[in-house]
This record gives structure tokens, C-alpha cells and sequence, in this order.
């Protein structure tokens, strides 16, 4: 008998037939996926422009699409001790590439080298994070915004250390405020991005130590046990990202995971950070909250 012919017999002529992974394969499809560029350390020096155009090119040519970039610091080469032209020339290399060689959205954070901290030069309007508020069109350098069922949670994590004479790794009392906040009115997933890292293993990579670690408060948080506490009330805290560090590690503590994501400029463009070589991370986003991650080399 002819399979078209034993279906109609069972009453069954009208029923499409599908795989019965069908509806598993759809609602394990991913609602987003970003791509996480930190440390680009952009100068026009060292094929430095040619080299940030290709990391570009090679996140667009991602299959499935990138849905946009999350950028975690370090924007420009440096411009903490500069003159006002040598930074304007820096932002405008920024400006042009993105806009020559990228079509995907990007949200920053500020980085500790896109802080103008030159002491001759505090009265000027532009001092300190303004220039790069201004740059990158933003009113405050920590902000929230929503996509596909996602809240991500952009931090500023660069201040002045208690003798204002360099950074310090912390969110501040206001910002501490802001974020709590934030978390107590949000019940879907959510994604932290800081350039500074908020918890970390990578600082307990040195040579020849015998039984001690140096960690200096500008390489992690120094308020890392309070951001810690505050995200164990709040379990729709899934992933935290972060750079600065320029070498590339994964910790996983109290259900949250906590990614160094290397640096786009590796060792400030001269080759591998260590045993990290210059990428990006490239993360799915899924609705029930969890996520896929990789370190992608370009």
C-alpha cells in the first residue's frame, strides 16, 4: 500500500508531519548574539588602523550575524597625560574606521586610557571623562539599555584612587546606588559589561612567585565583595564582561561567570598578551538566560 494512500486510511491525509526536534531546534535558537571588543588601544602606529578594520570585517563575516558590538574600554591608544591635538587625532582615527568599516551598533564603556587625567590642563571643560562622554555621545559614562529580553548593564569602573594621583578599580557610592537599583527593577536575564574586571583570575599569572600575589586595586575591583553580594540577591545576574587585563579567563563563582575577554590589540599591538592573542569574544544569548561563549582569534 502507498504511504499516501495508509494515511488517509488511519484519518490522517491531512496531517503535516515534522520532526520531532523541531520545536526543541526553535526555542534553543538565540535571541542575540554580541560580540565583546575591549582593549583596542587604537593609534596610527604599528598597522594599528589596518588591523582594527580587519577585526571588524571578521565580526561582520560571522554566520549566523552579530547582532552588535559591545566595546569594554581602552578605545584610543592612550590619553591620560596628553596634548588636546594628540587626542583629537586618536578620536578622529576611532571615528573614521567605524564609520568606514563598521554597520553594526556599538556600546561603550570608558576605559582608563580614555581619561584625560593631565594636570596642567583640570579646568578645562573637556577634563577627565568628558572628552570621551562627548566623543562617543554619551550623558554618563554607566547607563542600561534593553535588547530582546536582555538588560545589559554598562559600568564605569576607572576612578581616581583615594590620593587622586592614578585609578582605582571601584563603582563609587552613587554608582553602587544606581545599580542596585537597577537589578531590583529588572527580572530578565542580565549582561555586565566593565573594562576594569570585577572578579578575576588572571592577576595570579607572574613569573617566578614563590608564595605571594600582587594585586594592585587598579587591575580588579576593589569592591568586588560588595558587587558580589549584591548580584547572589539577584540570580537573573548571568554574565559579567570585562577587559583591561589583555589576557583571556573565565571564573565562574555563585552562578555567575565572569569573562576576561583578551584585547583586540593583544599586547598593545605587539603580538600575543602571554599565551593570549589578539581576538574577541563572541557570545549567544538565549531567553531562558543561559549563553554560549568563545574567544575568537582574527
Amino acid at each position: 500500500m502507498e504511504r499516501r494512500t495508509l494515511l488517509k486510511g488511519l484519518g490522517l491525509g491531512g496531517l503535516v508531519l515534522t520532526s520531532p526536534f523541531s520545536f526543541a531546534a526553535e526555542k534553543e535558537k538565540p535571541v542575540l548574539r554580541v560580540a565583546h571588543l575591549t582593549d583596542i588601544h587604537l593609534k596610527n602606529k604599528w598597522d594599528a588602523p589596518k588591523h582594527y578594520a580587519d577585526c571588524l570585517h571578521h565580526v561582520q563575516q560571522q554566520s549566523p550575524k552579530v547582532d552588535m558590538i559591545l566595546n569594554g574600554g581602552d578605545i584610543v591608544f592612550d590619553m591620560n597625560k596628553e596634548n588636546i591635538s594628540t587626542i583629537d587625532e586618536q578620536w578622529k582615527l576611532v571615528k573614521s574606521i567605524t564609520a568606514g568599516e563598521c554597520s553594526l551598533p556599538i556600546h561603550y564603556a570608558i576605559g582608563n586610557h580614555d581619561i584625560w587625567w593631565a594636570e596642567n590642563n583640570k579646568g578645562q571643560a573637556v577634563y577627565g571623562k568628558q572628552y570621551s562622554l562627548d566623543q562617543l555621545q554619551l550623558s554618563s559614562p554607566y547607563y542600561s539599555f534593553v535588547k530582546n529580553g536582555w538588560k545589559f548593564i554598562i559600568l564605569d569602573s576607572v576612578h581616581l584612587d583615594i590620593d587622586n594621583t592614578w585609578y582605582i578599580g571601584k563603582l563609587g557610592d552613587e554608582q553602587f546606588s544606581w545599580l542596585e537599583n537597577e537589578l531590583k527593577t529588572t527580572t530578565m536575564p542580565v549582561c555586565i559589561m566593565s573594562h576594569i574586571p570585577i572578579l578575576t583570575a588572571t592577576l595570579m599569572i607572574e613569573d617566578d612567585i614563590v608564595n605571594k600575589w600582587q594585586m594592585l586595586g587598579g587591575d580588579m575591583h576593589t569592591d568586588t565583595a560588595k558587587i558580589i553580594r549584591l548580584f547572589y540577591q539577584h540570580p537573573n545576574v548571568k554574565l559579567c564582561l570585562s577587559g583591561h587585563i589583555h589576557l583571556r579567563d573565565k571564573v565562574v563563582y555563585n552562578n555567575v561567570t565572569y569573562i576576561c575577554d583578551g584585547a583586540v590589540s593583544g599586547a598593545w599591538w605587539e603580538g600575543n598578551r602571554r599565551e593570549t592573542a589578539p581576538g574577541y569574544g563572541l557570545i549567544d544569548l538565549y531567553a531562558d538566560g543561559s549563553f554560549s561563549e568563545k574567544y575568537i582569534n582574527y
